[in-house]
């Protein structure tokens, strides 16, 4: 069937028919070890219709299917404007390209509202059924069209389609008519909806009216009952005179619910806070935790599993430990360690379609967490790791959860990671991260950059930093020209937050560019992986980089 062409997408709804009915069996994608329901044939006759959707149409649950999504409905009228705004894919772009289960002409995201009750065919024969959400695009839409970065251009274009519940089930065919019985919430098309999900989502009276439309399905619903809450936490904590978290820390009382030896290098960390956060949010993905020891020092740390108010760390003994390693391996059940901030500065690169994490040592605790939620969602991933011997592998029952996914390198018995090899044998549209020691961060940022990825295909994750060094001064020009001193052991950041009050910071291992200060002269010994080599021109990441004699910023 050809795509249609010239239907004014804005024209109202009332009728229309169906022209394909599709479903499929789960497959595996080229070129991936995933499965997916996406790639949907063409049914012939007349087809059941379930509670659970099209009779032998099969989803990845995770995503898709269930009462919500039990059919997806598209607009046929899209796939031209595709084809032109994507010639190299064109051929790609056909009904049924994107796993719909009904391939419509007329309706469309505009026209079509959360809520509405649609009628297929007589009733009692055909199934009555209601608009529940938009589709959410995930990675499955970049690899099956082949396009980088595609499935935000569905969404941000409001070309997503829309999914069914079904109130009474019943059979369909192509060239049932499909019209509309009601419509509830007139003021809620799927592309408005979608401006809120994705385009304005800081505005709180819109997600507020959302959260209150029962219709919607609870994915989208969720969302903006979530964004309630958050918001509603928030005005709470101010109305209380709550500290600011991105101006200052607001460290609370941990307990060390648990101490167990993972290697005999690594020990791992169960905290628990003394008084649990109501508000605190679902564990935390590739997330670290900022620790106040009772020595005095201030380290960060990552978070293994766990939430806000209970987590796991991992901690290497470093032999040249500044105080911080050695102080919590002699530490004990029951001591209490204050905690600032929990930040996350790995974010899921959901466009995606395949993960590769690079990893040595200890640095395997920077991604333990985002691997185990990867996997549970399906998403693929491939963990390389390097290590002095297998003795020295910690967390090994999550580890084996990973499966063959995971490829061990043994250096007590010859093995060694070839990260050039990886780089240039990894699959189309992967994304590489990163975390493990300076020697393998260094080959690993050169093969990189030999290889042409850029910043949006890899991420450096260091768990430490060198930051000492020469001592130096800063004239901070936007304070007042105030001139501070930075010592052989200080970071310019420490010595701006021992002055001001709103200097903002996250990782503070150079990861994340949460510190980043404008330089207006001087010479700057760049550290740190989170800016570009055009952002370095002009600004510096004050938590690892370091000033040559006398530099003036701005912060």
């Amino acid at each position: 069937m050809a795509p249609a062409a010239n239907v004014d997408l804005y024209a109202p709804f009332e009728k229309d028919v169906i022209l394909e009915v599709r479903s499929s069996k789960m497959k595996t994608m080229p070129g991936l070890s995933v499965q997916s329901g996406i790639d949907k044939l063409v049914r012939e006759g007349r087809v059941p219709v379930s509670l659970i959707g099209i009779d032998d149409d099969e989803h990845d649950l995770v995503f898709h299917g269930g009462p919500d999504k039990a059919i997806l409905g598209y607009c046929s009228s899209h796939y031209p404007d595709w084809q032109a705004e994507y010639p190299e894919a064109a051929s790609r772009f056909q009904p049924g390209g994107f796993g719909e289960n009904f391939v419509t002409k007329y309706m469309n995201e505009r026209n079509v509202c959360v809520g509405d009750l649609h009628q297929v065919g007589e009733p009692g024969v055909g199934p009555l059924l209601q608009v529940s959400l938009p589709r959410q695009p995930c990675f499955k839409l970049n690899h099956r069209f082949q396009l980088k970065n595609f499935a935000p251009k569905v969404y941000t274009t409001s070309r997503t389609g829309w999914y069914y519940r079904v109130l009474q089930e019943g059979t369909v065919a192509a060239g049932d008519e499909i019209r509309l019985v009601e419509r509830r919430w007139p003021k809620w098309t799927i592309e408005r909806v979608q401006e809120y999900l994705h385009r304005k989502q800081d505005d709180h009276a819109m997600n507020e009216e959302l959260a209150g439309v029962v219709d919607m399905g609870k994915e989208s619903r969720g969302n903006f009952q979530k964004r309630v809450a958050k918001q509603k936490a928030r005005e709470k904590r101010a109305a209380a005179g709550g500290e600011d978290q991105g101006k200052q820390d607001k460290w609370r009382d941990y307990k060390i619910a648990g101490k167990k030896r993972q290697t005999d290098r690594i020990a791992s960390f169960t905290l628990e806070a003394v008084e649990k956060d109501p508000d605190a949010g679902d564990e935390e993905l590739g997330a670290h935790a900022r620790l106040k020891l009772p020595n005095g020092l201030i380290r960060t740390y990552s978070i293994v599993s766990g939430n806000a108010n209970r987590f796991e760390l991992g901690i290497a003994l470093e032999e040249a430990s500044r105080g911080g390693s050695k102080f919590m391996h002699g530490a004990q059940e029951g001591d209490i360690i204050q905690v600032g901030r929990i930040t996350s500065d790995v974010k899921p690169k959901g466009a995606a379609s395949q993960h590769i994490f690079i990893a040595g040592g200890i640095g395997i605790t920077a991604f333990l967490s985002m691997m185990d939620t990867y996997r549970q969602i399906h998403w693929q991933t491939v963990l390389h790791y390097a290590v002095r011997a297998e003795s020295d592998v910690p967390f090994r029952e999550t580890l084996d959860l990973l499966g063959d996914s995971v490829k061990l390198y043994d250096a007590s018995k010859g093995q060694r990671m070839d990260i050039p090899a990886i780089l240039k044998n990894m699959g189309w549209n992967s994304h590489v991260y990163v975390c493990g020691p300076k020697r393998m961060m260094d080959e690993a940022l050169r093969v990189s950059q030999e290889a042409g990825l850029t910043e949006s295909d890899i991420h450096f994750e260091a768990f430490a930093a060198d930051t000492t060094g020469d001592p130096f001064e800063v004239e901070v020009a936007n304070r007042g020209g105030q001139k501070l001193q930075v010592g052989e052991e200080e970071t310019l950041l420490e010595v701006l937050k021992k002055h001001f009050d709103d200097i903002p910071s996250s990782c503070e291992v150079g990861n994340c560019g949460t510190c980043k200060v404008s330089v207006k002269r001087g010479n700057i010994e760049h550290r740190g992986t989170a800016l570009t080599e055009d952002e370095k021109k002009d600004s510096m990441l004050s938590c690892v980089s370091r000033g040559m004699g006398k530099i003036v910023v701005e912060v």
